[in-house]
């Protein structure tokens, strides 16, 4: 069965990338991290929003490393977006539904993990019912500016800790009803 992981790494003060999408403050806090190392061999697919695909790369040219990842994706990708590009990027599915988007990295990712890459196109999915995993990267670096975490109202999520490291924390997203998972307490 698919899941879908919203990932990201934010600053102390929740935000994923500063003023204009700059994501230069990333580069010296980026690096092997357990939890990532153990769920990259499962994602199967990326569920991309506009902002992101156009967005600041710490890595732009560096061959070896740029795009997502750090350079080591490759497979399926929907980009999600109410802009699409006048020539759609090879090899990257283009959609303005977010249903479509969600059936399309399902059929890619039958029994994977999807990871969901954007602020607002993790609302979209939180809002929509279809993120099954959080995980957060916390690094210490404050910018006081920039893209938030989560960006616009999606309402209370309660989140359930199933794994962390020193920087990070992997959630599972509770749903409606469903009672708090009482073994990290």
């Amino acid at each position: 069965m698919t899941q879908f992981l919203y990932a990201a790494t934010a600053t102390v003060d929740g935000r994923i990338a500063g003023a204009d999408g700059d994501m230069s403050w990333l580069l010296p806090h980026m690096g092997p991290d357990p939890i990532l190392d153990r769920l990259m061999p499962q994602i199967q697919a990326l569920l991309v929003g506009r902002t992101t695909y156009d967005g600041d790369d710490p890595h732009a040219g560096d061959t070896e490393k740029e795009g997502a990842f750090e350079g080591s994706w490759s497979g399926p990708q929907v980009l999600l977006t109410h802009r699409p590009p006048a020539t759609p990027p090879p090899g990257i599915t283009v959609t303005t539904d977010l249903d479509v988007a969600l059936s399309t990295c399902r059929a890619a990712a039958p029994d994977g993990i999807v990871s969901i890459l954007g602020a607002d196109v993790a609302r979209q999915c939180l809002e929509a019912g279809a993120v099954d995993l959080v995980m957060v990267t916390t690094v210490p670096v404050m910018l006081g500016q920039g893209t938030p975490l989560l960006q616009g109202s999606t309402g209370q999520i309660d989140l359930d800790v199933v794994d962390e490291s020193p920087r990070t924390r992997l959630f599972r997203v509770r749903r409606d009803g469903e009672p708090r998972d009482r073994s990290d307490s």
